[in-house]
């Protein structure tokens, strides 16, 4: 049995769930909510390290902003993917207007831009909007 760290998108709490139990709708320890709840978490300056750094699932990071129409356009396929594949991937977003440190650190140039991470280091990235089916293509092989 091998257990999977899984950061709690509500409290940053770090939860040890068996790698087998991960579609079992695992409970933070916590705060006692869905550690994986199907949604995408939104990072800022406060938690974008920690959630990166220890989550032992793969995590894919937009970087959006809320003037941006494909960004806009982009958000329903992003959560959709984000509920149907919670149980391999962490997906979450960051809104480069509130955390500009955050987008000069990964130097992003133009929205949407994608990153995807393993234990905290960026293994892909992708500039803009992608349809649901080319964003799971695009992850499954960057995978």
């Amino acid at each position: 049995m091998t257990a999977v760290l899984v950061v709690c998108p509500h409290c940053g709490g770090i939860n040890r769930v068996p790698s087998e139990r991960l579609n079992d709708k695992p409970v933070c320890g916590k705060c006692h909510k869905a550690v994986l709840d199907g949604l995408p978490t939104n990072l800022g300056s406060h938690n974008f390290d920690r959630f990166l750094s220890n989550n032992d699932l793969p995590v894919v990071v937009d970087f959006w902003a809320a003037w941006c129409g494909p960004c806009k356009m982009m958000a329903p396929a992003f959560s959709q993917l984000a509920s149907q594949m919670s149980s391999q991937i962490r997906f979450a977003k960051v809104d480069t207007e509130q955390a500009q440190d955050i987008a000069a650190r990964f130097n992003i140039r133009s929205i949407p831009t994608m990153i995807l991470f393993k234990k905290g280091k960026e293994v892909d990235r992708v500039s803009g909007a992608l349809d649901q089916s080319g964003m799971k293509q695009w992850l499954i092989s960057s995978l």
